[in-house]
C-alpha cells in the first residue's frame, strides 16, 4: 500500500455508518456533568424539597425569625401605647368620643330645640352612675357633631356667597375658615377665663363650652340663607330671631351647669347671682359673633 494514500476505512466500517448517540456515552463516566445517561438533568443539592415550597419558605419555621417577628410586634404595640398616652395628655380620646355619640333622632331633636327652645320644659342633663348619658339618649346633653357639621355648612355657604359676588378664591375661603375658628377660640377662651376669674364651681369642661358656643353656627346658617332669599330684611329679621333663640337656649342650658361655689363668695354676692350674670354675658355675646361672621356673606345691603 502506498504510504501517501493514507489510511482508508475498511468496507465493513463503511457499512456500519457513523456511531449512534447511545454509543457516544456508553457509561456514566463519559456523560457530561449533571446529566443522566438518558440526557435528563440530575437533581442538584438543595432542590430536593416537597412540592409547593420555594427556597426560603422554611424561614418562618426558624425560631430566630419567630423571635424577631414577636419582638417587632412588641415594639409596634409599645409605640401605639406611647402615642395614645401622649395624645391623652392634650386630648382625651375617650371623652371626645362621648361628644360624637349621636344618632339621626338626636340630631333632629337638637336642631329643633336650638331653633325653637321656648316650649322646652326639662333642661337638666341625665346621669347614670355619676356620668352623663350619651347625647343620643338625652337631647339636653352637649355634643360636637352638630357644631362641626354646622361649621362645615357655614363654609359651604361662604363659598357660595363669594362666588355670587365674583370674589371666590381658595385663599379667600381659607381666610373665612381660619377667621371663624379664631373667633370661636377667642370666645371659648373668654368664657373659660371668666369661669376661673369668678371662681365659680362648675362641671362645664372646655369641650362643653366649645359645644354650646358652636351651636350658634346653626343660627348663622339660617341668617345667611335668609339674606340670600330676602336680602337685608331677611338678614336682620333672621339675626334678631336667632340671637333671641340661641340666647334663651344658652341661658336655660348653662344655668344648671354653672354652680355657685358657696352660698356667698368673697365678692359679697350670692353664688346664684354671679351664676346668672355669667350665663347672661355668654348669651349676650352670641349676637355679636353671629353678626361679625355673617355680615359680609349675606349681600352688600346687609353690611
Amino acid at each position: 500500500m502506498d504510504p501517501q494514500m493514507g489510511h482508508r476505512p475498511s468496507a465493513q466500517a463503511r457499512m456500519r455508518g457513523p456511531p449512534q448517540e447511545s454509543q457516544l456515552f456508553d457509561d456514566t463516566s463519559q456523560a457530561p456533568q449533571g446529566m443522566h445517561n438518558s440526557g435528563m438533568p440530575m437533581q442538584q443539592p438543595g432542590y430536593n424539597m416537597p412540592p409547593g415550597q420555594f427556597p426560603g419558605s422554611n424561614l418562618m419555621a426558624d425560631p430566630m425569625a419567630n423571635m424577631a417577628m414577636q419582638y417587632g410586634q412588641s415594639l409596634a404595640g409599645q409605640g401605639k401605647e406611647m402615642f395614645e398616652k401622649n395624645v391623652d395628655k392634650y386630648i382625651s380620646v375617650s371623652k371626645l368620643k362621648y361628644y360624637f355619640a349621636v344618632d339621626t333622632n338626636y340630631v333632629a331633636k337638637k336642631l329643633f330645640l336650638i331653633s325653637f327652645p321656648f316650649t322646652h320644659q326639662e333642661w337638666s342633663v341625665q346621669y347614670q352612675q355619676d356620668n352623663p348619658v350619651a347625647p343620643r339618649f338625652d337631647v339636653n346633653a352637649p355634643d360636637l357633631y352638630i357644631p362641626v357639621m354646622a361649621y362645615v355648612t357655614y363654609l359651604l355657604l361662604a363659598g357660595i356667597s363669594l362666588g355670587m359676588t365674583n370674589k371666590f378664591t381658595p385663599e379667600e375661603l381659607g381666610i373665612q375658615a381660619s377667621s371663624a375658628l379664631v373667633w370661636l377660640a377667642i370666645e371659648v377662651a373668654i368664657i373659660v377665663f371668666s369661669l376661673y376669674l369668678v371662681n365659680a364651681r362648675t362641671d362645664l369642661s372646655t369641650w362643653d363650652v366649645l359645644a354650646f358656643t358652636g351651636y350658634k353656627y346653626v343660627g348663622m346658617i339660617a341668617i345667611i340663607i335668609c339674606g340670600f332669599l330676602f336680602h337685608s330684611y331677611g338678614y336682620w329679621i333672621a339675626l334678631a330671631y336667632t340671637s333671641i333663640s340661641i340666647g334663651y337656649f344658652l341661658v336655660k342650658s348653662l344655668r344648671l351647669k354653672i354652680l355657685p361655689h358657696t352660698a356667698t363668695d368673697g365678692f359679697g354676692q350670692s353664688g346664684g347671682t354671679r351664676r346668672m350674670y355669667l350665663t347672661f354675658v355668654i348669651a349676650l355675646i352670641q349676637p355679636f359673633f353671629m353678626f361679625w361672621l355673617t355680615r359680609h356673606l349675606a349681600g352688600t345691603s346687609a353690611q
